[in-house]
């Protein structure tokens, strides 16, 4: 049974290469995301790790608990500390680590890498170990800078060049003195680090005589350990931590190593699916197999071989494709996975160097993966042609399916269907977050439910297209006859192409609705023509506002400065605004009472007066960051939303009890309205800072289309895969089901159906299939679409379904485009089939 196993795979060589292809794809996917994941994950825990060498041991401050309702303070880490660290026995030297938010703008005074990736530090003494100055000499005063080798490569800069650049307050025009290399983490993601001399990093970041950080090396002979014990020792109980270069390094690569499983988890999703699609292929093409052989297995029945021993040989077929297609499908991975590295790189972003990383998890995860796939999806065919008596096999009259058989698929197909539908509508109404994992299990449990009523679903579907088909005459009347001859094999073949478009339709779906609510947030919530804020979402300077106002054409401002308070022994955000123009500038609906913030009138979000029983009258007492208490009232109960919620308050009841003052952003209302000339002259009047954002309405919702779009092209690109394998499904269906139909096509040859008539019948045939699957993709996407969106809905309130029209319909064009593509190969083999040979074929 082996020898005989191993030949029919020789023997049907071509028959099997759709097969192997479509396993081998799915392969790939997975062994080409493990290589650059784990790639991507070494290069970046080296760099971090060099990014260590220097560092022993590094104290930093230990916040604060909360005292009697005061928000407890951290401890500032101070030049005499500095000093006692660097005298504690076992030390060789201690430096003061000072960073913080740095744009810096390339030559046209556009903001170089991402604002999150974009920072400034101070440059230690003469010679600092950690950052090698590649050319140039140290930075002295405000008036001189050092930047990194990538960030000059990148804006074309060089030593003695002037550069703006932006810290906390107006911007600095240095000179770079110097241009040094670093493996810092936030300059390999594509960000930007400038240096500054010690005393001016501290002046700049607010941190006068203070360090963020202070680096501890040890002394030759010394321990990590042993050092950090010493600092334990001599540094203050309860104010400091401390914490071995080794431990920061293991964090970092922990860390690294948890946001790189993410990236892969996600990849590995879409792998999956086209492994799902790639397993009804594998079935498909098995069950059509093994009906080609089915007189030959009942010989090998008639001459003494078991039930089992039909089954293991096309279980050994399956392991020799799978095996075939695992081993293709790693080769194919690890080019993927270096490719994916190269087009990061062309991209813009920047990997550090390193090797190739094809661990033995990885090639072992490839050859299970291709094999076990193959052996499941072949196991149910083999089992079923075994069970096949074998003088009914001999006589064909095994081949129509009983009664009883489609009544219990069709009975079962109803019950799950109908159970994945009763789930998901539960789904939408609970909580967004509690009703995740019920509409996961409903989508799954309807996606399988489908997938066996395909079948039924088929006749009365494929029967709707039956007067577009007559007008193609005879082609067209076989071509559905076809379509509904063997509805399992149609139902195989158009779920592959039904799995994929119910996914992109359904993202689809999600991703419109999320950008009309995100625009009708926008323009329902906020009366501002501007919104001012920083690139990287830190905080303004108080003094914007004030520059923002005397800006002619200006009629109206209010920061929203952010602080804290306590009540009733739990934290709350605070937002002051100025209260005699706050509601000139925003249009927030109001629940309850009248929007009114001043002296002690507040307006709180509905989530803020739910978790405390208040509505508006309600008294309450605020201890803030100071320790002062104040006694307010709410004034009104309010629709909080993505950029205004919490407790409302006027700055001048917030103001005094705030440290330092900052703000989250600026309302600015103006008398031109929006327009490009406003929106210069307010650039103009913050100093042309590259690291402050001046927004419009419209630049706020092209923001976040501009991030949804690329989310869907990178969605649209992954199941691209799946598609890819649906088209081989089609091609391999229709391609065997020429050969299985080879006696049919012939005598039709020979009555008078001419070639290009033969290809015609083909091709209809391929559009069917594939049109069947894309309406029941479409029709599948949007009611999972639906219900994700009520589930987000329950966050977002401007949230309502959008039905991308014009997106569907290219869909089902796409569809359509597949099915002629598939049918390009078999229509031509079809068509040139000899009649005579064909006639007499079996």
């Amino acid at each position: 049974m082996f020898r005989t196993a191993l030949r029919n795979v020789l023997a049907h060589k071509a028959r099997l290469l759709m097969t192997v292809l479509a396993v081998m794809l799915g392969v790939a996917f997975v062994s080409g995301t493990l290589v650059f994941t784990n790639t991507l994950s070494n290069a970046l825990q080296n760099s971090s790790a060099k990014g260590f060498d220097q560092v022993d041991v590094a104290v930093t401050a230990l916040a604060q608990p909360d005292v009697d309702d005061r928000i407890g303070k951290t401890p500032e880490l101070t030049q005499a500390l500095l000093e006692r660290s660097a005298k504690v026995p076992g030390a060789a030297s201690a430096v003061g680590v000072v960073n913080g938010f740095t744009a810096i703008a390339d030559k046209d005074g556009k903001l170089i890498g991402g604002g999150f990736q974009s920072q400034g530090g101070n440059y230690w003494g003469d010679k600092d170990a950690r950052y090698p100055l590649a050319e140039g000499r140290t930075p002295s005063g405000r008036g001189e800078v050092l930047i990194d080798s990538k960030t000059a490569e990148r804006a074309g800069y060089k030593v003695g060049d002037t550069v703006r650049i932006s810290v906390d307050g107006p911007v600095l025009t240095p000179k770079i003195t110097g241009v040094f290399t670093t493996d810092d983490g936030n300059v390999t993601a594509g960000g930007s680090l400038a240096l500054f001399d010690t005393a001016t990093a501290q002046q700049l970041f607010g941190k006068p005589g203070t360090y963020d950080e202070i680096d501890v090396k040890a002394a030759a002979g010394t321990s990590q350990s042993a050092l950090k014990t010493a600092l334990d020792t001599a540094l203050p109980k309860g104010k400091v931590e401390t914490t071995t270069g080794k431990q920061l390094a293991d964090d970092q690569a922990e860390m690294i190593s948890a946001s790189m499983s993410g990236l892969k988890q996600g990849l590995l999703v879409f792998a999956g699916i086209a492994l799902f699609v790639g397993t009804f292929i594998i079935a498909n093409t098995f069950t059509m197999l093994v009906a080609q052989r089915t007189k030959e297995l009942a010989l090998l029945r008639a001459v003494g071989a078991s039930r089992r021993q039909v089954t293991r040989s096309v279980l050994i077929e399956a392991f020799v494709v799978g095996t075939v297609a695992g081993v293709t499908g790693l080769v194919a991975g690890i080019g993927i996975g270096a490719g994916l590295r190269s087009l990061l790189g062309t991209l813009g972003a920047t990997v550090p160097d390193g090797p190739l990383v094809v661990s033995p998890g990885t090639i072992a995860a490839a050859l299970v993966v291709g094999v076990v796939i193959t052996m499941l999806a072949a196991w149910l065919p083999g089992r079923r042609a075994a069970k096949i008596p074998p003088v009914a096999a001999m006589s064909s009259v095994h081949a129509t399916a009983t009664t009883k058989s489609l009544v219990l698929r069709n009975t079962l197909g109803a019950l799950f269907s109908a159970a994945g539908v009763a789930v998901i509508l539960a789904a939408t109404t609970m909580d967004g977050s509690d009703g995740q994992a019920p509409m996961g299990l409903g989508a799954g449990l309807l996606i399988i439910g489908v997938f066996i009523l395909t079948p039924l679903l088929s006749r009365p579907l494929i029967a709707a297209a039956a007067p577009v088909l007559r007008i193609f005459g005879v082609s067209g009347k076989l071509a559905r006859q076809n379509s509904v001859r063997n509805p399992r094999r149609t139902a195989a073949t158009a779920s592959a192409l039904m799995i994929g478009l119910t996914l992109i339709t359904g993202m689809t779906v999600m991703a419109g609705s999320l950008q009309q609510a995100i625009d009708k947030m926008a323009s329902s919530a906020i009366r501002a023509d501007y919104v001012v804020s920083m690139a990287n979402g830190n905080e303004l300077s108080a003094d914007i506002d004030q520059k923002l106002k005397a800006t002619d054409g200006v009629t109206a401002t209010s920061p929203m400065r952010a602080g804290y308070g306590r009540i009733d022994g739990t934290t709350e955000d605070l937002t002051g605004v100025t209260g005699s123009t706050i509601g000139k500038l925003t249009d927030l609906k109001v629940d309850d009472g009248a929007f009114e913030v001043g002296g002690s009138q507040v307006a709180v979000d509905e989530d803020v007066a739910k978790s405390h029983g208040w509505k508006a009258g309600s008294s309450f007492t605020m201890n803030y960051e100071d320790g002062k208490k104040q006694q307010l009232t709410v004034a009104a109960v309010f629709e909080g939303n993505e950029l205004i919620d919490g407790i409302l308050l006027d700055n001048s009841a917030l103001t005094p009890h705030l440290e330092d003052p900052a703000d989250r952003r600026v309302l600015v209302k103006t008398s031109d309205g929006a327009s490009d000339g406003t929106k210069d002259k307010l650039e103009t009047a913050l100093g042309a800072n590259p690291a402050i954002k001046v927004q419009s309405k419209k630049d706020l919702s092209n923001e976040v289309a501009k991030m949804f779009t690329l989310m869907l092209n990178m969605l649209y690109g992954l199941l691209a895969m799946a598609v890819i394998v649906a088209v081989l499904g089609v091609i391999n269906t229709l391609a065997m089901s020429v050969f299985e139909r080879s006696q049919e096509i012939g005598m039709l040859r020979a009555i008078g159906l001419d070639r290009r008539s033969v290809k015609r019948m083909v091709r209809l045939e391929s559009l069917v299939i594939s049109l069947f699957g894309g309406v029941l993709g479409l029709g599948l996407g949007v009611f999972f679409g639906w219900a994700a969106g009520e589930l987000i809905g329950t966050k977002m309130a401007t949230y309502e379904l959008v039905l991308p029209w014009g997106r569907m319909v290219l869909f089902l064009v796409l569809a359509a485009g597949v099915g002629i593509l598939a049918a390009l190969w078999p229509a031509r083999r079809a068509s040139r089939l000899n009649m005579l040979a064909a006639i007499k074929s079996e």
